[in-house]
């Protein structure tokens, strides 16, 4: 199982927030200065500065976690600070009544922005870049560029993601002697498949970081540090190295746990 619940079943059984900041008025150039759409768009844009709660969201994760990873990444892009909430599933602490009365899925990563709740890391990747971009570049409202976003995350939380999981989460989680080998050979398949995607652009989609970079990139560079041989897949190497140092806070907020989990599982797969 992949993604956040794949997490929860093997541990089982703005901008910046500012309390100084002011919306500030921005001026429109338009064709008739007192047309209707004039108004529209400076009530528009009224709405969208001042939407931003003074109050920092509140972020519950685990920095092994892969999908907590990228809406960590995504919080870096868009300069929003986030209240990291550690929750810590090998303790069980997800099943307190109180995180429970928060998310009764009991599952990582969790955003509570002012009243508003939500899970499933791909998105809480996308509502922070749509609320708290300060443009619509990490996650375009053109609806074809937006589609292939959403095609990659699904992607990722369905098939890449989910492939990892087979193939290591048996012997990491759940005690089983050695990996599948079977297993590996799809996950490269899946792999193939993202170098075939990554072909002819620098990013995920396109020339231009969106939050498809920040899910696949925590996803990519999990399997990296656990030991997968991403060698024999020449977009993604080239892919996932541009991302380690172009996607904002990378190294702050993705290697430490990356690092952490790889080092975990190659202890339980045997590659140390």
């Amino acid at each position: 199982m992949a993604g956040e619940l794949g997490w929860l079943s093997f541990f089982r059984e703005n901008k910046k927030t500012d309390s100084n900041w002011q919306p500030q008025p921005r001026l429109y150039k338009c064709q008739h200065a007192g047309s209707a759409q004039s108004a529209v768009d400076l009530v528009r844009v009224w709405k969208k500065q001042t939407s931003f709660s003074s109050k920092m969201p509140d972020f519950y994760y685990l920095p092994l976690s892969a999908p907590c990873r990228s809406g960590m990444l995504v919080a870096k892009a868009v300069g929003v600070d986030l209240n990291m909430k550690l929750v810590d599933l090998m303790a069980g602490e997800q099943m307190k009544p109180e995180f429970v009365a928060i998310n009764p899925q009991h599952c990582v990563p969790t955003l509570v922005d002012g009243d508003f709740t939500l899970w499933e890391s791909r998105p809480i990747c996308t509502y922070l870049a749509s609320k708290y971009g300060k443009d619509d570049s990490l996650y375009p409202s053109d609806l074809k560029i937006r589609a292939n976003i959403d095609r990659l995350m699904y992607f990722d939380m369905g098939t890449l993601y989910h492939r990892f999981g087979e193939y290591v989460y048996p012997v990491v989680f759940q005690g089983q002697e050695k990996p599948d080998s079977a297993k590996l050979d799809k996950l490269h398949e899946a792999l193939d498949w993202l170098n075939g995607f990554l072909e002819g652009h620098d990013y995920a989609v396109g020339n231009s970081i969106t939050v498809a970079d920040c899910v696949l990139v925590a996803s990519v560079s999990t399997f990296e540090a656990t030991g997968i041989d991403l060698s024999k897949h020449s977009n993604v190497a080239a892919w996932l190295a541009r991302c380690k140092t172009s996607l904002p806070g990378y190294s702050e907020v993705n290697e430490p746990g990356t690092q952490e989990f790889g080092k975990f599982a190659k202890s339980k797969l045997g590659l140390n």
